[in-house]
């Protein structure tokens, strides 16, 4: 998606003057209420939040708080949960803010220590379930590099109000493994493999059904084919063909020719 040049100049020019603010913190070791202090900044000049409208301080949530909301026309866009700067990461850390985001019916929410950035998508199932969908260290980031600009642009206000991070999560989902190990075992691509396999060896008859034994079996890993994310895959892939199928043009019924016209006779 093309970023505003005025956007990618904030994002370009924000990211440079807070790295080293946030290499001093973390060699200071700052603690949890102080990253607060540099990630609210943060979402200000870097990502274009508006700190007194946007920015929501200890959100409420059941009795207890996220450290930051980020509501949009007053709709609550993201959710974030601050550990401290020198802390690392953990699975604990992601159910707590995956949880916070599935009381408020959140589906993004982000992990961070003011270096690191976790994106998580949550899905509403049963049970909750939750995927990491973009990881940014920001001290890693180059401001020159267009690429990273964008990935950052994602968790920008701007990236929300377009929808970026949901984008990049279909196309993320489009070439995971599960979807293309999905996509080799349904029925267009088995049949043209075999029409394929057919045309290079003309005398050996080979039906799909033997192409996908060989590929489920020898050629893909199981865990590719198996559990909760390799059923969405196949369902994807599905409806996708199911699309294509309503898609193609019925074919006209036959008509009858229309009679020749009749001369008449002379006498």
């Amino acid at each position: 998606m093309k970023i505003p040049q005025k956007v990618a100049d904030r994002i370009a020019s924000g990211l440079k003057r807070f790295q080293p603010i946030l290499q001093a913190a973390h060699a200071r070791d700052i603690n949890e209420s102080d990253t607060v202090v540099i990630i609210t900044d943060v979402l200000q000049y870097v990502l274009g939040y508006d700190k007194y409208t946007e920015i929501t301080s200890e959100h409420a949530i059941r009795g207890t708080y996220c450290d930051l909301a980020i509501k949009i026309d007053g709709r609550l866009a993201l959710l974030i949960e601050v550990k401290a700067i020198g802390l690392s990461l953990k699975d604990n850390h992601v159910k707590q803010a995956v949880d916070y985001a599935a009381n408020q019916g959140c589906e993004w929410v982000v992990l961070t220590n003011g270096v690191l950035w976790q994106c998580y998508r949550v899905t509403f199932g049963k049970p909750i379930g939750h995927e990491l969908v973009l990881e940014l260290n920001l001290l890693e980031l180059n401001a020159k590099r267009a690429a990273d600009v964008e990935r950052l642009w994602l968790i920008s206000r701007e990236g929300l109000q377009k929808a970026g991070l949901a984008e990049y999560q279909t196309q993320r989902e489009a070439l995971s493994r599960f979807t293309l190990g999905a996509l080799l075992i349904s029925d267009p691509v088995l049949d043209t493999m075999r029409r394929e396999l057919r045309r290079i060896s003309p005398d050996a008859r080979i039906e799909t059904e033997e192409i996908c034994v060989v590929l489920v079996n020898e050629v893909l890993k199981r865990e590719v084919l198996e559990g909760d994310r390799a059923s969405a895959a196949k369902r994807l892939v599905s409806r996708a063909a199911g699309r294509m199928l309503r898609k193609m043009p019925t074919p006209q019924s036959a008509q009858p020719a229309a009679p020749a016209d009749v001369l008449p006779t002379t006498t």
